[in-house]
Order: C-alpha cells, then sequence, then structure tokens
C-alpha cells in the first residue's frame, strides 16, 4: 500500500523539484523584464526628447514621411516611431536575457531573430527620412535651375527628378530588409525601361511635333542659330 501510495506521490514530487529548481531563474527573469521595461521607456523618452531637440522631427516633415503617414491614418510622427522601435529593442533585450536564464532556446531563438530586425527596420526609416529630404532638394534645385535659365516646365522636370530619386531610395530601404530581394530589383527595372522606352517611342514616332515643340519650350532657339 505504501508502495502505491509513493508511486502516486512520486510524479508531484518531481513536479515541485522542478518547480522549485525554476523559482530562481524566474525570479531574476521577472527582475530582467521589470528593469528592461523601465529601462526602454527611458530610451524612448531620450530618443524622442533628442530627436525633437536637433529639428529631426522638421526633416521628416519636409521628407514627406509625416504627411505619408498621417495620409495613413497613423496618429504619430516618425520621431514618435522611432522611439517605440528603440522601446521594443529594450523589451526583447530584456526578454531574451530572461529566457536565456530560464534555458528556453525556442524562445531565445526567436526572440534574437526579432531583435536583428528592429536595427535594420530602425536604419531604413532613417534612409528614407534622409533620403526623402535629399530628394525634395534635388528636385527644388532642378525646377529653380531650369526657371533661372529659361526652361519651361521646370516644376514638372523637379517633381520627376524627386520621384526618381524616391523610388531608387524606396528601392534601397526594401533591400536593405530584404524584402522582395532580385524580384523588387527587377521590377524597379522593368517599370524604369518601360518609361523611358515610353517616351522614346513619343519623341521619335507617335510625338514628333509635340517632342519638338517641348524641346523648343525648354531650349528656345536663337534667330542666329536657325
Amino acid at each position: 500500500m505504501e508502495q502505491q501510495v509513493d508511486m502516486l506521490i512520486e510524479p508531484a514530487r518531481v513536479f515541485m523539484r522542478q518547480v522549485a529548481s525554476l523559482l530562481p531563474g524566474l525570479g531574476i527573469g521577472v527582475i530582467v523584464v521589470i528593469a528592461g521595461w523601465l529601462l526602454a521607456r527611458f530610451a524612448r523618452f531620450t530618443v524622442n526628447r533628442g530627436l525633437r531637440a536637433i529639428n529631426f522631427n522638421v526633416l521628416t516633415e519636409r521628407a514627406g514621411l509625416d504627411g505619408f503617414l498621417k495620409q495613413g491614418g497613423v496618429a504619430v510622427d516618425t520621431v514618435a516611431i522611432l522611439g517605440l522601435l528603440v522601446y521594443w529593442l529594450v523589451i526583447l533585450a530584456a526578454l531574451f536575457i530572461a529566457a536565456s536564464g530560464l534555458g528556453l532556446a525556442n524562445a531565445t531563438d526567436l526572440i534574437a531573430r526579432v531583435m536583428l530586425l528592429v536595427p535594420k527596420v530602425i536604419v531604413a526609416v532613417l534612409i528614407l527620412a534622409f533620403g526623402g529630404y535629399f530628394a525634395r532638394f534635388v528636385g527644388g534645385s532642378v525646377a529653380t535651375y531650369c526657371k533661372n535659365v529659361g526652361i519651361r516646365d521646370g516644376e514638372l522636370l523637379g517633381r520627376l527628378a524627386q520621384y526618381m530619386m524616391l523610388a531608387f531610395i524606396v528601392l534601397i530601404s526594401l533591400d536593405h530588409l530584404n524584402v522582395g530581394g532580385d524580384i523588387i530589383r527587377q521590377t524597379f527595372l522593368i517599370v524604369l525601361a518601360g518609361v523611358v522606352l515610353a517616351l522614346a517611342l513619343a519623341f521619335g514616332i507617335g510625338g514628333q511635333r509635340w517632342a519638338a515643340e517641348l524641346l523648343d519650350r525648354w531650349w528656345p532657339r536663337h534667330p542666329e542659330d536657325k
């Protein structure tokens, strides 16, 4: 009878010993997660204040990122998104440490994969911000130059230059995130080749008179050149 009772109690004893062995690591894991949460809040606050102190929000607004987010129904701006990404990066680091202490190999592997993705997203957002601002600067420079030398449709040419640069910058960001890979690059090249071919056909076959008028508007000939 006693042996039967011991056989019934033994699994419970094994379970209790396993729980007792996990309690110290679980307690340390909880402390690490709480400390990571506090540190993440401080990091988000610091990133928000720091980026706004150097007027990074002005750059993202002029680059068009904030306007794009508002059109998509996002209530926060790019600076807040960067702060949120840093916040989750710290949280994931704390979870990774806690899971490692508990010996959860599958969980640590999953968290590590996500942790490697977050910095890439941050860098991609920075590429879009600085690239979008530079693209707008180039577009404005092209429009101003065309206006100064007397070329009409300078605004159109400036916008074309800006949009082409934006497409290239988006391609760089997606490539940095390993999104699409060769498919995105090949699609971009096909679309670019199609646009160039369409313009060539319009100028060479279907719209010779329009092309001549357009070229004369952009580069008017002087009387002595006739």
